[in-house]
C-alpha cells in the first residue's frame, strides 16, 4: 500500500510514522508513506499557500492552485483508490472504514490548516471526508496519522500475530475484553480461573460475555447500532 500525505509541516508526521508497528509496516515494504510539502509546489512568492477569506471574517484558507498542482501532479504518477481530506465535518473514522481501507492501493490524504481548504478543491478532487472526532485540532497532521495508522497495522504481515487485530475493540462491533498477563497473582488480585482452565471453548465463551458486559456499560451506543 501507498499512502502519500500533503501538508504544509511534514515534520509533524515524522515521530508518529518513524516508530514501533508503523516504522516496522515501512521497513518490510508493505507501506510507503510519502510526506509532500505543500510549500514546495506554491507559485506563490515564499511559499505562500493561504489567503484571506471571501466575504471577510477571522481566518485564512488554503488556497486552490498549490492543492491542485500537488494533487494533479501526484495522480499523473498513479491512480489513487481515495483522495482523503481530513477535516471536522467529515465523516466519523471508525473501525469499519479502517478495514475498507487497508484493502486499498493508493491513498491520497490531505491535511487542512487554518479555517481549511478552498471548497473547490473539496468538490472537484476529494473522494472522502475524514474526522477523528467532534473536536478542532490545529491541523490534520495528526488526524492524518491517526489514519494511517489505523489503516497500516491491518495490512497482512505488519503484526507479528496477524490474528491480533481481528479481536481488537469495534472489530466485532463490541469493545474488547479484559486481558491479562503473569504473574497469576498479583498483590492479592486473581486472574480469572476461566483463563488459567486451559480450556479454549470457555475461554472463548468467557470473553465473549466480558466483551458484551463492558460494551453495555461504557458504549451501550454500539449495541444499539
Amino acid at each position: 500500500m501507498r499512502i502519500d500525505i500533503i501538508t504544509v509541516l511534514p515534520e509533524l508526521l515524522d515521530s508518529p510514522l518513524g516508530h514501533s508497528i508503523m516504522k516496522r509496516a515501512q521497513s518490510k515494504g508493505l507501506l510507503e508513506v510519502h510526506r509532500h510539502n505543500l510549500r514546495d509546489y506554491t507559485p506563490y512568492k515564499q511559499g505562500q499557500v493561504d489567503d484571506y477569506q471571501f466575504g471577510g471574517g477571522a481566518g485564512m484558507v488554503m488556497m486552490p492552485e498549490p492543492l491542485a498542482l500537488l494533487i494533479e501532479k501526484l495522480q499523473a504518477e498513479r491512480t489513487y483508490d481515495e483522495v482523503i481530506y481530513m477535516t471536522p465535518d467529515g465523516k466519523n473514522f471508525d473501525q469499519k472504514t479502517a478495514n475498507r481501507l487497508s484493502l486499498k492501493g493508493n491513498l491520497m490524504i490531505i491535511c487542512g490548516h487554518y479555517k481549511g481548504i478552498d471548497e473547490r478543491i473539496r468538490q472537484h478532487f476529494v473522494t472522502m471526508e475524514i474526522s477523528i472526532g467532534d473536536y478542532v485540532l490545529s491541523g490534520g497532521e495528526l488526524a492524518a496519522a491517526v489514519v494511517v495508522d489505523a489503516i497500516g497495522r491491518l495490512i497482512p504481515g505488519v503484526l507479528n500475530d496477524e490474528t491480533s487485530a481481528l479481536f481488537d475493540s469495534h472489530q466485532d462491533g463490541l469493545l474488547a475484553p479484559p486481558v491479562y498477563t503473569r504473574p497469576a497473582d498479583f498483590r492479592g488480585w486473581k486472574v480469572p480461573d476461566v483463563l488459567l482452565s486451559g480450556d479454549p471453548k470457555k475461554v472463548d465463551e468467557w470473553r465473549h460475555e466480558q466483551a458484551l458486559k463492558r460494551t453495555e456499560e461504557r458504549r451501550p451506543d454500539l449495541l444499539e447500532d
